[in-house]
């Protein structure tokens, strides 16, 4: 997000950002990355047939959105004409594309729709109340949930209340997941989980499953870069010199964390509004399981924001000690880990 102003250094935790369940609604759309996300864009990894097979299953659906109507007039007795799922969901593992995907599914329905992942939904209604948040979203032709999250049963049972309601009013639905790659050897993708927990909300969804390697990965080294201090001296000295316009965050690793405490996540965005860069000092492992996913979440939206992250201390695809990476939110830990190596690649 580029700032009108000449270069500027400041401190994150000097932020106290506030945002309302409007303006949460607001930014209700796809990460900058993906504004000119289409289906003739999204390049099928050749080695994945798959890729290709849910890029036709995608547009298939996006064109089928047509209402459903009656042939012979007001009094035939013919059936109606069958209108097929109203949900589709992208089941797969990180970087194959599903965002894209998505964001293209969304780029081509017409208006009012929305765009989001799981967490800003959650928060909407948090912020709003449930009935305000069913009101806004009544009439949308869309709704686009990026990483349906399955690990909160309460937020679980809540979003699927409400996308009960939105599609029985005629609302479609779209929504993307990650696989961990420690299951994909098992026949166990996240659709099985997904359809149970969304319970009699499934039969309205087409599970579309894709394969394939990380995109973030396959051209760059698979570690965060990190690096010492005179090096991120000159780094920060060369951004000043050659962005005039530049806005550049540097934090102490410790007390950004402290401080993602203090800020509920759905404000995150609001946190980075006009950063250009993020300096992080001193990075250190994670032991406390709330710190690494409030981490996570502020790590999704610096990825969605496309802002680059220098760092010192340890890797930052080393931040999440102890067994973490094998536990009950592995796959928000593998995400993240993946866009962080995508940050650090300036």
């Amino acid at each position: 997000m580029a700032s009108s102003s000449p270069t500027t250094l400041v401190r994150l935790v000097d932020r106290a950002p506030s945002l309302s369940g409007a303006e949460m609604a607001a930014v209700l759309v796809p990460p900058r990355q993906f504004d000119g996300a289409s289906f003739d864009s999204f390049r099928p990894d050749p080695d994945y047939a798959s890729q290709s097979e849910a890029l036709e299953i995608v547009r298939t659906f996006s064109a089928s959105r047509a209402p459903t109507g009656r042939t012979g007039g007001f009094f035939s007795r013919q059936k109606k004409t069958p209108a097929g799922p109203t949900g589709i969901y992208l089941d797969g593992g990180f970087g194959v594309g599903k965002t894209h995907l998505l964001a293209a599914l969304w780029h081509a329905a017409p208006g009012p729709k929305y765009f989001g992942t799981f967490i800003e939904y959650t928060a909407i209604v948090g912020a709003m109340g449930y009935a305000a948040a069913v009101k806004l979203f009544t009439g949308a032709t869309l709704i686009a949930i990026d990483e349906f999250e399955l690990d909160d049963p309460g937020d679980t049972m809540m979003m699927t209340r409400l996308l009960t309601e939105l599609s029985a009013s005629g609302t479609r639905l779209a929504a993307t997941s990650n696989t961990p790659p420690n299951a994909l050897g098992e026949g166990r993708f996240a659709a099985a989980d997904f359809l149970r927990e969304i319970q009699s909300l499934s039969d309205r969804f087409d599970t579309v499953r894709i394969d394939g390697l990380d995109y973030r990965r396959r051209d760059i080294e698979g570690h965060a870069r990190t690096l010492d201090h005179t090096e991120v001296d000159e780094a920060v000295s060369a951004m000043l010199h050659t962005s005039p316009a530049a806005t550049i965050s540097r934090d102490d690793f410790s007390g950004l964390i402290a401080h993602l405490g203090t800020i509920h996540p759905s404000k995150f965005v609001k946190l980075l509004d006009g950063i250009d860069a993020i300096v992080l000092d001193g990075v250190a492992p994670l032991h406390s399981q709330t710190d690494a996913l409030r981490f996570v979440a502020f790590i999704d939206r610096v990825y969605d924001a496309q802002i680059s992250i220098l760092a010192t201390g340890t890797p930052l695809d080393e931040v999440f000690a102890g067994d973490m990476m094998t536990g009950g939110y592995r796959k928000k830990y593998l995400r993240a880990v993946s866009r962080l190596i995508a940050s650090t690649q300036y």
